[in-house]
């Protein structure tokens, strides 16, 4: 079982991090008063629980009770469990700006001074902080450098980074546009099956359909530069950590034109063995 303590300084991106870890597959559990970290891994251990990677954060929030940590990781590194302890922080500059910039409370700044916070949760955490295997400095880090250096740390060598998921979703604009989509085409200018007494009855999912909205130089030349910017910007959501992509398709009713070609660039991306899925908004509500 693989197991990683995260703690460190408040406003350091603790919670950046565990977001991080989930999406790696592991098991978080935030804010566990330290004495409790054993029991609920011996519980794993003699259960049929299927955890194989398990995060705790413990932090200052704990009050004293997070003086029990160093105890709870020399007990638990002498018991032959393999246990990373990453130790988050930042200097006082940069915490101070984060609590100004969110508003939210440090919780130790029982003056309402953040600097006096800071001060006092140093000193409470400086015995965990030299017991730590790895210390991040997140000061000058943005999120997606963080998220690199999280993954460089912890992704295991035999695993590959599950790639980014797109959802492809159909729709017609006179019932209103997808409110999650990340990316939206206007296929309107394509030829329209609706007035075709003989393909009126039928969807985009029909290939006579498809033939007949996809066939002219216009639609083919529009297909072409789709699947160009799609497979051009993937990668770079991915890069700056997006797991998913949300691609709407619209055309006037959401029957014809506007399915087929989610049809279609959801079976092109299958192909380029992305984790894809299609989703026709208004299918059946004609």
């Amino acid at each position: 079982m693989q197991t990683v303590i995260i703690t460190g300084m408040s406003g350091a991106g603790k919670s950046t991090a565990v977001h991080i870890l989930e999406d790696i597959g592991y098991y978080c559990i935030d804010n566990i008063p330290p004495t409790l970290i054993s029991n609920f891994i011996i519980l794993c251990q003699n259960s049929n629980f299927a955890l194989n990677k398990i995060a705790f954060v413990v932090d200052a929030r704990s009050g004293e009770l997070v003086t029990h940590l160093a105890d709870e990781i020399d007990m638990f590194k002498k018991r032959g469990n393999e246990c990373a302890v990453v130790f988050l922080d930042a200097d006082d500059e940069t915490i101070i700006k984060r609590y100004k910039e969110t508003r939210r409370k440090h919780p130790h700044a029982a003056n309402g001074r953040i600097e006096s916070g800071i001060k006092f949760e140093r000193a409470l955490l400086s015995e965990i902080r030299s017991r730590a295997d790895i210390v991040v400095d997140t000061s000058k880090l943005l999120t997606k450098e963080l998220r690199e250096k999280l993954l460089t740390i912890f992704e295991s060598s035999t695993r590959k980074y599950e790639p980014i998921s797109v959802n492809v979703v159909s729709f017609g604009f006179k019932r209103g546009v997808p409110l999650d989509c990340d990316l939206m085409f206007d296929v309107r200018f394509m030829p329209n099956p609706f007035y075709d007494d003989e393909l009126r009855g039928f969807t985009g999912k029909d290939a006579r359909v498809a033939d007949y909205a996809m066939a002219n130089e216009s639609s083919q030349k529009f297909l072409r530069k789709l699947e160009d910017m799609i497979t051009f910007l993937l990668p770079l959501y991915a890069e700056e950590g997006k797991q998913s992509l949300v691609v709407g398709i619209g055309c006037t009713g959401g029957k014809h034109r506007s399915v087929a070609v989610a049809e279609h660039l959801a079976k092109f991306l299958s192909q380029k063995n992305y984790l894809t899925s299609v989703n026709h908004r208004d299918l059946g509500n004609e």
